[in-house]
C-alpha cells in the first residue's frame, strides 16, 4: 500500500443561497457526514456511474460544498472517510493544486434528509493525478474511536431535544435496531416503545455501502495477515532463542531483524610480525627460568615445612617424656582407650550370653514341668483308683477290679520309686522316716542321660563365650586392677567420674557369664561368697577401704549394687518359673542363698530395693500357689482308716504328712520374710484349713500326739519368747482347742500317758491359762510342776 502524504484541511462557511440551488442538483445523493465532524467530503452519488463532464468538474471546483437540510436524529452507523481521485483525461487545475471532494459512504436511515459537512481543502501530491481509475476506491478507512462516536451521540441527542414534534418519516425507524450495541453504553438514548419497529427484510445496500465492505474487508484481511506474520516472527524467535544458547548480556533482537548473523570470518589482510627461530628460543629460555625459579621456591617451603613436622614432633615427646600432666594425658587416653574397648567387647558379646542363659533357663524349667505334672497326675490317678476301691468295697462285688493300662503302669511306677527310696533309707539307717515327706524328683535314666547331654551342650557354648577374648576384657580381677590403679594414682578424678556407680554395669555381663552353670535350688550349689566375681569385687573394695578415708565412698556399695542388679533377678525367675515348695531339698538351699543376699548385704539399712521386694513377692506368691494346688488330703470312713495297712490309710497319711512337709517348708522362711505373712501362709491357709481338719477325722491316739508334736516342733521359738504371754498367738486357737479335745479323750482312755505330752505342747505355745485349767479340772496335781518351770 503506498503512503498517502498529509492531508489539510480548510473549513468553509455554506450560504444560505447555496444550499438551494444544490439541493436540486444533488437531490439524489446519499447523506454524508454527522454534523460538525470534521474532514468529511462529499462524493457522486450512486446515480452518476459515468465520469462527470469538465464543466460540471470544474464548477464543482470553483465553488465550496455546503451544508445541506437540516441534521438528522436518528444515529449513523461507522462512517469509512476516503480520498477521492480525478478521473482519467481531466485537465490539472491553473494552480497546480489537486481536488479533493468527500465521498459519505453511510446513509442516514432515521430521516430523508441530507446532511452536509462543511469541506476542506485536500492538498495532495501531483502524482496522485496520475492514478488509475482502479485506484480511484482503494483509499484509506478511517475508522471513528469510542469518543468521537459519542460526542456525535450527544449532538444528535441535543438536536432531538430542542425539535417539538415527532418525525413521520419511517426512515429513522430502520436503525433503531442498529443502535442497541450502543444501548448498554448509554442507555438514556434508546427509543421508546413506539418507536420500535422489527425490519423483517434486509434493505438492498447501495453502491457507497458496497464499496465501503469491500474496503472494510480488504483492511481486515490486511490486518490479519500483518497479524499473522507478526505471530510468525514471533515462533520464529522463540525457535532460535531455544536452538541457539544467547549467554548473558547479549541483546540480539531477533523479531526486528530481516538478516541472520553473519559468522565473523578471518580477515588475511592482517599480517603478524616475523617469527624466527631464535625469537622461539629465547621465549623458551625464559619460561623454563621461570618454571625453575618457581620450582626453587616450592622446594624451600618444603623443606621448611619438613623441619617444622620433626620440631613439633620432638616437642610432643619431650614434653611427654618431662611433664607430668603429659604423663596424666596419656593414661587417661590410655583408660579411656580401654574402656571404649571394653565396652564394644561387652556389647558384642551380651547377645550369646543372653541365647545361653534361656537355654540353660528353658532347660531347667522343662525339668521342673516335668516333676510337677508327674506329681498332679499320680494324685489323680492314685485318688481316683481308692475311690473305685472304695465303691468295690461298699457294693460287696467279687471278682478283681478293672484297672486301665495308663493307672497300672502309673501306679506300679509309684510304687517302684517308693520301694527304691525305703531301700536307700534302710542303708543309710534313716529308720524315722515318714511317707510322703520325701521329695519324689527321681527321674529316669533315659531322662536323665537328656537331661546332661544338654546341659553339657549348653556349658560347652558358656566356655566359648569369651575365649577369644584377652583376659584383660574378660576377667573381672583385670578389670577392677585397671580401675584400682585409677583410685590410686588419681583419686580425685576418680570419684569425681562415680566409676563405683559405673562399674556394677561394666561387670554384669561377665557376672551374668559366671551364674549361668548356678542353681540356687540344687542341693550343696555353690556358695554366692565362694564365686571368683564375689571375691574380687570383696577385695577391690577391702583395697578401697584402705587408700580413701571418705565418708561417702561409693565403692562401699559395689557388691550390693551387683547383687541387686544382677543376681537377685536371677533368684527371682528360679522362684517364679522352676523352685518346688514341697521340695525340702530345693527350699532349704535356696532359703540359704536369700539369707546371705537379703541380711548380710543390704544396700542400706532403712532401704530396700525393687529388686529385693519383687523377690519377696515370687517367693509369697508361689508358696499361696502350692497351697491352693499341691494340698490334698482325702477324708475316709473312720472304719476304714483305722486299718493302718489299708491304701486309704496309707494314701491319708502320706497326704497328711506331705502337707506338714509344706508347712515346714513355708517356716524355714521365718526372719527373712514379715511375720504376719508367715501366719497367714502357715498357720491361717495350711494347719486350720486342712491339718487340723485331717487330725479332727483321725482315731484318738498316740499318732495324734505324734502329729501335733511335729507341727508344733516346726513353729518359730521366736514368735513365743515373751514371758508374759499366758495366751498364745490368735492364729493357734484352733489347735489349742483341738489338744484340749484331744485330752479329754485320752484322759478316758488307756493312753493316759500321752496327756502329759499335750500340756507340755500348750505350754510350749504359751497356751499357760488353757493347760492350767485342765489341770485342775482333771486333778493333774502331778503336772502343775511343768507349767512351773516355765
Amino acid at each position: 500500500m503506498a503512503h498517502r502524504p498529509k492531508r489539510t484541511f480548510r473549513q468553509r462557511r455554506a450560504d444560505s443561497s447555496d444550499s438551494d440551488s444544490d439541493s436540486d442538483s444533488d437531490s439524489a445523493e446519499e447523506p454524508s457526514a454527522e454534523p460538525g465532524a470534521p474532514g468529511e467530503q462529499a462524493v457522486p452519488g450512486p446515480e452518476e456511474e459515468g465520469p462527470p463532464h469538465e464543466g460540471d468538474r470544474a464548477e464543482a471546483a470553483e465553488r465550496p460544498l455546503r451544508a445541506r437540510g437540516p441534521r438528522g436524529r436518528g444515529r449513523g452507523r461507522g462512517r469509512v472517510w476516503a480520498t477521492s481521485r480525478r478521473a482519467a483525461g481531466a485537465a490539472p487545475r491553473a494552480d497546480g493544486g489537486a481536488e479533493c471532494t468527500t465521498v459519505d459512504l453511510s446513509t442516514d436511515e432515521e430521516d430523508g434528509t441530507y446532511d452536509a459537512s462543511e469541506s476542506k481543502d485536500d492538498q495532495s501530491s501531483p502524482s496522485d493525478s496520475s492514478s488509475s481509475l482502479e485506484e480511484e476506491f482503494s483509499s484509506i478507512v478511517n475508522i471513528p474511536d469510542a469518543a468521537f462516536i459519542q460526542a456525535a451521540r450527544r449532538k444528535r441527542e441535543l438536536a432531538r431535544a430542542q425539535e417539538d414534534y415527532i418525525s413521520l418519516d419511517v426512515k429513522h425507524i430502520s436503525t433503531i435496531a442498529d443502535t442497541k450495541k450502543d444501548s448498554d453504553e448509554d442507555p438514556e438514548s434508546e427509543p421508546d416503545d413506539h418507536e420500535k419497529r422489527i425490519p423483517f427484510t434486509l434493505k438492498p445496500q447501495t453502491l457507497k455501502q458496497r464499496m465501503a465492505e469491500e474496503i472494510t474487508t480488504r483492511n481486515e484481511e490486511s490486518s490479519e495477515e500483518s497479524q499473522e506474520d507478526e505471530k510468525q516472527a514471533i515462533w520464529e524467535e522463540q525457535q532460535m532463542r531455544k536452538a541457539v544458547k544467547i549467554t548473558k548480556g547479549r541483546n540480539i533482537d531477533l523479531s526486528h531483524s530481516s538478516e541472520f548473523q553473519t559468522v565473523k570470518k578471518f580477515d588475511t589482510s592482517i599480517s603478524f610480525p616475523p617469527v624466527n627461530l631464535e625469537i622461539i628460543k629465547k621465549q623458551i629460555n625464559r619460561r623454563l627460568t621461570l618454571l625453575q625459579d618457581t620450582h626453587r621456591s616450592h622446594q624451600r617451603e618444603y623443606e621448611k615445612y619438613v623441619e617444622d613436622v620433626k620440631s613439633s614432633k620432638n616437642a610432643i615427646q619431650n614434653l611427654e617424656n618431662s611433664s607430668d600432666q603429659a604423663l596424666n594425658f596419656k593414661f587417661y587416653k590410655s583408660m579411656k582407650i580401654y574402656v571404649d574397648n571394653l565396652i564394644d567387647c561387652l556389647n558384642e558379646k551380651i547377645i550369646n550370653i543372653q541365647e545361653i542363659e534361656s537355654s540353660m533357663h528353658a532347660l531347667l524349667l522343662k525339668q521342673a514341668m516335668t516333676f510337677m505334672k508327674r506329681r498332679q497326675d499320680e494324685l489323680k490317678h492314685e485318688s481316683t483308683y481308692l475311690q473305685q476301691l472304695s465303691r468295690k468295697a461298699e457294693t460287696s462285688t467279687n471278682g478283681s477290679l478293672a484297672i486301665d493300662e495308663k493307672t497300672q503302669c502309673i501306679l506300679e511306677g509309684i510304687e517302684s520309686r517308693r520301694a527304691q527310696r525305703r531301700q536307700a533309707r534302710a542303708l543309710s539307717g534313716n529308720c524315722d522316716h515318714q511317707e510322703g515327706t520325701s521329695s519324689d524328683d527321681e527321674l529316669s535314666s533315659a531322662d536323665m542321660a537328656d537331661f546332661q547331654k544338654s546341659q553339657g551342650d549348653i556349658l560347652q557354648d558358656h566356655k566359648k563365650i569369651f575365649e577369644d577374648v584377652n583376659d584383660d576384657f574378660s576377667n573381672i580381677q583385670n578389670i577392677l586392677l585397671k580401675f584400682q590403679q585409677w583410685r590410686e594414682k588419681f583419686p580425685d578424678s576418680y570419684y569425681e567420674a562415680f566409676i563405683g556407680l559405673c562399674i556394677p554395669k561394666l561387670l554384669n555381663p561377665l557376672i551374668r557369664v559366671q551364674l549361668i552353670n548356678w542353681n540356687p535350688l540344687k542341693f550343696n550349689s555353690i556358695g554366692l561368697k565362694q564365686m571368683p566375681w564375689f571375691t574380687s569385687i570383696e577385695n577391690f573394695i577391702d583395697n578401697s577401704m584402705q587408700d580413701s578415708k571418705k565418708e561417702d565412698n561409693s565403692d562401699k556399695k559395689i557388691l550390693s549394687a551387683v547383687i541387686n542388679k544382677t543376681v537377685i533377678p536371677r533368684l527371682t525367675d528360679f522362684v517364679e518359673f522352676i523352685w518346688d515348695p514341697l521340695s525340702t531339698s530345693q527350699t532349704t538351699s535356696l532359703v540359704d542363698h536369700c539369707r546371705m543376699i537379703l541380711e548380710e548385704h543390704s544396700t542400706c539399712e532403712n532401704e530396700i530395693s525393687k529388686g529385693r521386694q519383687d523377690l519377696v513377692k515370687s517367693i509369697v506368691s508361689r508358696m499361696k500357689k502350692a497351697i491352693e494346688d499341691d494340698v490334698y488330703i482325702p477324708l475316709y470312713p473312720k472304719s476304714t482308716v483305722e486299718n493302718k495297712t489299708s491304701p486309704h490309710s496309707k494314701f491319708q497319711e502320706r497326704q497328711f504328712w506331705s502337707a506338714v512337709k509344706l508347712f515346714r517348708n513355708i517356716l524355714l522362711w521365718t526372719g527373712l520374710l514379715p511375720d504376719d505373712t508367715l501366719k497367714e501362709l502357715a498357720l491361717g491357709k495350711l494347719l486350720n484349713r486342712y491339718l487340723i481338719i485331717a487330725l479332727l477325722n483321725a482315731v484318738p491316739g498316740p499318732d495324734i500326739v505324734k502329729k501335733c508334736n511335729q507341727i508344733t516342733a516346726y513353729l518359730p521359738e521366736k514368735w513365743f519368747e515373751n514371758s508374759t504371754m499366758r495366751t498364745s498367738i490368735s492364729q493357734l486357737e484352733n489347735f489349742i482347742q483341738f489338744l484340749l479335745q484331744s485330752a479329754h479323750k485320752l484322759s478316758r482312755s488307756e493312753f493316759r500317758d500321752e496327756v502329759k505330752e499335750i500340756i507340755l505342747i500348750l505350754v510350749k505355745i504359751r497356751a499357760l491359762n488353757q493347760a492350767e485349767s485342765f489341770i485342775e479340772e482333771y486333778h493333774l496335781d502331778h503336772l502343775k510342776p511343768v507349767i512351773n518351770q516355765v
